[in-house]
This record gives C-alpha cells, structure tokens and sequence, in this order.
C-alpha cells in the first residue's frame, strides 16, 4: 500500500512539473525587438531633405524622374530630365518600404503592413492621401544570426530594429516573414510592374525584380505566395478587393500583354488578366531550385537563374523560353552559362542582364539559339542588381549606386552618370 501511495506522489510531481514546463521561462541573450508604436507608423510618410544612396533597392522610372527605394526607410527621388546630370532632391520617408508602382501622380508604396498612396503632383511636397491599413503580413528586418530572436509583441507596433540584449521570457514560438534585402527578399524566422511595360503614359516603369505591377485599374502586390489586389480606378483612394494564392516561393512579377508573369524559386507560372480582378492560371515552366526574375517580348521569356544562397542549386545562367500566342505552350529554346545574374531589362532586339559582380553584359538576342555569340559590351567593374531601359537610356541599381548609359548608338554604349552610395568613414 505504502508503495502504491509513493508511485502515485511521483506522478503527480512528475505532472506538475510537465505542467510548468508548458510556461517554461528562460533567460538568455537575444535579438530584442526595437518597436515603431502603430500612431507613429500612420503619421510617418513626409518629406525630407535628400539624402545619400545607402542600401538602395528597387527602382522606378515615370515622367522623368527615378524613384529608389532606401530598404526599409523610404524613396529617394532623382529629378533626371538631364540623364547626363541626375539631381538627387528629395526623400519620402516611408518607414518598412520595399516596393513601389505610380499611377498618374499618386505613387504606391508599401509600409510594413499597410499600403500607403502619396500625391507627388507637387514633387517637392509628396503627401500622404490614403491608407489600407493591415493589408500585407507581418515582416520583421533581418536579425543578427549569431543570436537567438525574443519574443515579438505585435501590439507594441512594427519591429523597424533589434538590439542584443539579455532577455527573459516564456518559451513560446511564432513565424514572420523577414525582409533579407534585395540578395533574398522574403525569409521565415522563428521568433519565441512589376516590373513589365506601361499601359500608356499614366504609369511608370519598374524593373524586373519588381513584387508591384498595374494593369488597367488595379494594382497587384505579391509576397512569397499570395497576390494582394486592388482597385484603383480612383487613384487616390486604392481600395483592397481581395487576395488569393498563387504559388509558392514567388520573388518578381511582370505584366504585359494582359497576362501575369510570376518568377519562382522553382520556375516561371503565367496568369491571364482577362478578368483582371480574377487572375486564372494558364501556364508553367519549371526549372532547378534558383533565384529568377523575368522579362518577356515579342513571344519570348528572358528568364535568368542564379544559385546560392536561399536560391538553392549552383547554376547560373540565363534560359530563354519560346511562348505560344496564347501563353499556354511554352518551351524552352537555350541557355546561356552567367556568373550571377540578378535582373534584367528587353528594349526590342537588345537585351541588358546584370550579373551580379560580373557586371553589366549587353547582346543582341535576334538570334536567340546563338545570343552568347552577339554580345555587344560588357561593363565589368560594377556590382549589379536591376535595370530599367527607356527610350535609349539604361537606368541601373547595384551595390555601388545608381548608374545610367546610353545606348542610342548600341554598338557604342557610354555610361554618362552615376550616384554612387555613400561609403562609411
């Protein structure tokens, strides 16, 4: 009896302690979050003095100037009616922005969770008009790996930073998307047009690692896996129409032609627009685990692939794909061995690819079972990330600033300016 009275003492210590394990405290030294309060975030978008290129990411062309993006602090704007002399006069404080898309004088900008229009008819006085609030997840900046990460308090506002510090707190875990810069944009961590052509001159132009593309009256935002949709015929009050999956581990979109080109980790899906605010799957082109945005002309995709990194695999190298009229067939013609190609940009027959630290590298892609055999000029030296080429002017953005060149006479293509990023002391 006296052992059976012992056996059950010990599971009922053994169940206490079980119990207090389920609010298990630790003390230990984290990656504490650094909050931006939500009154302060909605009363955050304003105008500032210009200010030097740090960490410069996406980039935007419309009505001579280019808009680019400060990861996760704002839009530079760059008055370039005169390409050979770009004026940086101004700043758009825009706490958590990574993409961008302009239609008429009303640019779209994302804020952590919320998506914010700005009225830049006055571009020396950009203001604020509207807001979706709570559109978008919730992301966090890139964290010091060396640390674990403290629990995050959503009701505190939006995580802008973190500091080392020792912390105490429940054992409790929970997953945000993480902005990881323009190297790997979208990441999980565990926490205790696009791009594409202008329907006409009321938008602007982006590049191809674009995740904001427009299309009539809608805009279209995309994450890892969902396409955020709005309407915005009015363009000063975007109104949120839903949301829907697409896929998975989605880095870029493009828009031409009526259709919706996503790049993927895994390959190219495409989307008919025909009722543009139900997108309907209509194709794929599957390809190796790797990082690739798109561009696509005259019946053909550009698509480049670049291992590494959250990319995955180790190859490198640029696929053009052949599209049936109707985008339902595609196949792929050539590939093209590259060092590291990030983005690219198609103005008729000539094609622009950055390859990372490689450079700039330029061809002719008339004959496409033959490009490596075209190309026209290579610009070695730079470190490259995007391009935007408009009416014989290349804009393009890496890690060493912002440059522009010629190329009105394509076999005699010159660089005629740059803003370099600011270099630390």
């Amino acid at each position: 009896m006296k052992t059976i009275r012992n056996i059950f003492t010990l599971l009922i210590l053994f169940a206490g302690i079980n119990s207090c394990m389920d609010e298990y405290t630790e003390v230990f030294t984290a990656n504490s979050p650094v909050y931006m309060g939500w009154d302060e975030l909605r009363t955050s978008v304003k105008i500032a003095e210009s200010r030097d290129l740090i960490n410069p990411g996406k980039i935007y062309f419309k009505d001579g100037y280019i808009f680019i993006n400060e990861e996760l602090k704002g839009i530079h704007i760059i008055d370039n009616q005169d390409p050979t002399n770009p004026q940086n006069i101004g700043f758009i404080e825009v706490p958590g922005n990574v993409d961008i898309a302009i239609k008429n004088n009303i640019l779209y900008a994302d804020s952590y969770v919320d998506l914010v229009a700005i009225d830049i008819s006055d571009i020396s006085n950009p203001q604020e008009v509207n807001r979706v609030e709570d559109i978008f997840p919730y992301t966090t900046p890139p964290y010091d790996e060396e640390y674990r990460v403290a629990k995050v308090d959503e009701e505190k506002g939006v995580v802008i930073d973190w500091e080392i510090k020792e912390v105490r707190q429940e054992m409790e875990y929970h997953y945000y998307p993480v902005f990881r810069g323009v190297d790997e944009v979208f990441y999980t961590m565990d926490a205790a047009n696009g791009g594409g052509s202008s329907n006409g001159s009321a938008f602007g132009v982006g590049g191809s690692m674009a995740r904001f593309g427009l299309y009539n009256d809608y805009l279209y935002t995309v994450d890892n896996s969902m396409l955020y949709m709005f309407d915005v015929n009015s363009p000063e009050s975007p109104s949120d129409i839903g949301n829907m999956n697409v896929g998975w581990n989605i880095e870029t979109m493009f828009i031409t032609d009526g259709h919706m080109f996503f790049g993927t980790q895994n390959g190219m899906l495409i989307y008919s627009l025909e009722v543009a605010t139900v997108p309907s799957y209509i194709g794929q082109f599957w390809h190796i685990t790797s990082c690739d945005p798109v561009v696509v002309a005259d019946g053909y995709a550009y698509v480049t692939l670049r291992g590494g990194n959250a990319c995955g695999s180790n190859v490198n190298r640029l696929d053009v794909l052949e599209l049936s009229d109707d985008y339902t067939d595609i196949s792929l013609l050539e590939s093209y061995p590259l060092h590291g190609p990030y983005g690219l940009g198609i103005d008729d027959q000539t094609l622009f690819v950055c390859d990372g630290d490689a450079g700039l590298k330029v061809y002719d892609v008339t004959d496409k079972q033959h490009i490596d055999d075209h190309q026209i000029a290579s610009f070695p030296n730079i470190n490259t990330y995007d391009v935007i080429p408009v009416n014989g002017y290349l804009f393009m953005i890496g890690d060493d600033g912002f440059y522009q060149y010629d190329y009105s006479d394509i076999q005699n293509i010159s660089q005629v300016s740059v803003i370099p990023v600011a270099t630390e002391e």
